[in-house]
């Protein structure tokens, strides 16, 4: 097997244990993440099990790692077209963005795998609740390490975010043909 790869396997095994680690830490331990809640009600919760959805796609946002993760009946719309064929996603889509600083793997140090958590994005296809937005209602939710909490991301982060159920809406415009989603579901 070539190098590269070598490199690309060792870089998804990495990547599909800390999502694993992930599920079995969410079930305990620091402050209840879904007690945890953006202005206008979206909150953690409506992402309960979100670590177990399937990956979407894998992603270099600046200089963070990201998997971002579709719940079941996004994953059945993408497998049908959506969006390309022109269709927006179900009522009940929901998406999950995970945020990772990356490092070198001890192990074989030319691949990069995630390290520290940086934070979680999450996207809500809500045509009722979330008329004024395209009908998708967006979260960012800031990882605290030393604490084990996640807050709702604020101005003063980096990037920058508002923390209301609009939030993401403006980045996503750009994409409105796409029923607001950037993410493409990758070749398997």
């Amino acid at each position: 097997m070539k190098r590269k790869s070598i490199g690309a396997v060792i870089f998804v095994g990495a990547f599909l244990c800390v999502l694993v680690a992930l599920a079995i830490g969410a079930e305990g331990g620091g402050e209840d993440k879904y007690t945890v809640h953006v202005p206008n009600g979206l909150s953690f919760s409506e992402f309960r099990g979100y670590e177990a959805w399937q990956i979407v796609s894998i992603s270099q946002n600046g200089s963070l790692i990201a998997a971002t993760l579709a719940n079941p009946e996004m994953i059945k719309a993408y497998q049908s077209g959506v969006p390309g064929n022109g269709k927006p996603f179900p009522e009940g889509s929901k998406l999950a963005k995970i945020h990772w600083n990356p490092k070198k793997l001890e192990t074989f140090p030319s691949a990069t795998v995630p390290g520290t958590q940086h934070d979680v994005d999450f996207m809500v296809k809500d045509s009722k609740r979330f008329a004024d937005s395209g009908g998708w209602g967006f979260a960012v939710f800031e990882y605290d390490g030393e604490s084990g909490s996640f807050r709702p991301g604020t101005m003063a982060d980096k990037p920058p975010q508002g923390n209301n159920a609009s939030c993401g809406f403006a980045c996503h415009t750009s994409v409105k043909t796409r029923d607001y989603v950037f993410t493409e579901y990758e070749h398997r």
